[in-house]
């Protein structure tokens, strides 16, 4: 008996073709506690298409959400640099919205509140919609009101009902996370003002094909957006894009602003310049998609030769961070503990957890300090300047610290990207 046929979640086309084919790994936030190191672990296809009729990139959903997201291993305010973008978004978003003291800010996967807080300090209502129960609740302590959910259209049409209208419904970082994009983009529009906003960041297909990115593919995320198939997943949920903005985060990413479609608003020019910049890469065909597959296969190569040998000259080799990316860079590339001895993280949770499917132990920072390893292999890329001014005690042992993507670097600590 045959596979069934894969059909595209946007527009429902069964002519899906192949992407990148990273193996079968573990889900990348299910660490592992020493106990189940004992017991299987399941493994997925971790293999994304690209649809010939609308050019969505995704995953099969092969996982359930439920699984994941009810108790989540990632708590946003880990990261000072993401807490400060957020704070300014919210402050760059009540400027463009004409937000007051009146309006209410509905944000779906709200985290931990690391956005929110930002809304309630300045004195306008806010609610979440968050999934997990113990980031949830971590956003409750911060004085966030969130309601514990998946964002549905009923689960939109609640909020609406007992809140109001959204004045602004943020949807930062969640956007590839959900099986359903259009259910989920309805759930949008049911909390949205008939005269609101919407703002959405999802990282951007054009930065990871040409960054090769490859590690950002995980089966949290179904799918990957350029502008245009953005376009065509914020129209099935009664959506127009009005502006984008290129933004750094996640090694780039887009920032969607949307208004109901009844509103006929207009596009500014900022949205015919990124569909131009994806026209000329390629990426308005299928066969602009092809040969991201070879990148990925030299990146591994170049990182497992680089291991092997600092291996063989006794050299010792740990990593920085325990980020879901990184998951899929080990997975992918095959490092198990006789390379990489073990990774830290600033977040207690994963503490004394190991890595899925690779089982690399995970400590405290301090252990960094303590082991004067001979380099230290960053898997959070994305953070590069916040991570290296943390790591800058490396350098008083002779220490380096190594960067995988977009292409394997050996840098001093302190050094700025080549």
């Amino acid at each position: 008996m045959g596979a069934p046929a894969l059909v595209c979640r946007l527009c429902g086309s069964t002519e899906l073709e192949s992407f990148v084919d990273l193996g079968a790994t573990p889900p990348c936030e299910l660490f592992l506690t020493a106990e189940a190191l004992e017991g299987p672990e399941p493994t997925f296809p971790l293999h994304p298409r690209v649809c010939r009729s609308c050019l969505l990139v995704q995953l099969p959903p092969l996982i359930d959400p439920d699984e994941t997201f009810t108790e989540y291993a990632y708590f946003s305010s880990f990261s000072t640099s993401w807490v400060e973008h957020a704070r300014r978004f919210v402050t760059a978003a009540t400027e463009r919205a004409g937000l007051t003291q009146d309006s209410l800010v509905v944000e779906a996967a709200s985290n931990d509140g690391y956005l929110l807080q930002h809304v309630v300090a300045d004195g306008m209502r806010a609610v979440g919609v968050e999934p997990s129960v113990n980031v949830g609740q971590a956003a409750r302590d911060k004085g966030v009101p969130t309601v514990t959910a998946f964002l549905s259209p009923e689960t939109g049409a609640a909020v609406r009902a007992e809140h109001g209208p959204a004045d602004l419904v943020v949807a930062n970082n969640v956007y590839a996370h959900i099986p359903d994009v259009v259910g989920f983009t309805q759930g949008l529009r049911a909390m949205l003002a008939d005269d609101g906003w919407v703002s959405i960041e999802v990282q951007h297909l054009l930065t990871l094909v040409a960054y090769r990115q490859f590690d950002t593919i995980y089966h949290e995320h179904f799918q990957y957006y350029t502008v245009g198939t953005a376009i065509r997943a914020l129209a099935s949920g009664g959506l127009d894009l009005v502006d984008v903005e290129l933004v750094p985060t996640h090694g780039g990413s887009i920032r969607l602003w949307a208004r109901p479609t009844e509103l006929g608003a207009g596009r500014t020019p900022a949205v015919g310049k990124v569909l131009a910049d994806e026209a000329k890469a390629g990426l308005d065909t299928v066969e602009g998609h092809a040969g991201f597959a070879r990148e990925v296969s030299r990146i591994r190569n170049d990182l497992m030769r680089f291991l092997i040998e600092a291996a063989d000259a006794g050299k010792t080799v740990v990593g920085y961070g325990a980020p879901g990316k990184g998951n899929t860079l080990l997975n992918y590339c095959g490092i198990r503990p006789d390379l990489l001895a073990y990774t830290v993280d600033r977040n207690p949770y994963k503490h004394g957890r190991y890595t899925p499917g690779t089982r690399i132990p995970i400590h405290p920072p301090e252990r960094i300090d303590a082991d004067r390893p001979d380099y230290v292999l960053v898997l959070p890329w994305n953070l590069r300047d916040e991570i290296t001014a943390q790591l800058a005690p490396v350098a008083e042992w002779g220490g380096k610290l190594v960067f995988p993507i977009p292409a394997l670097e050996v840098v001093e600590p302190g050094s700025s990207p080549a």
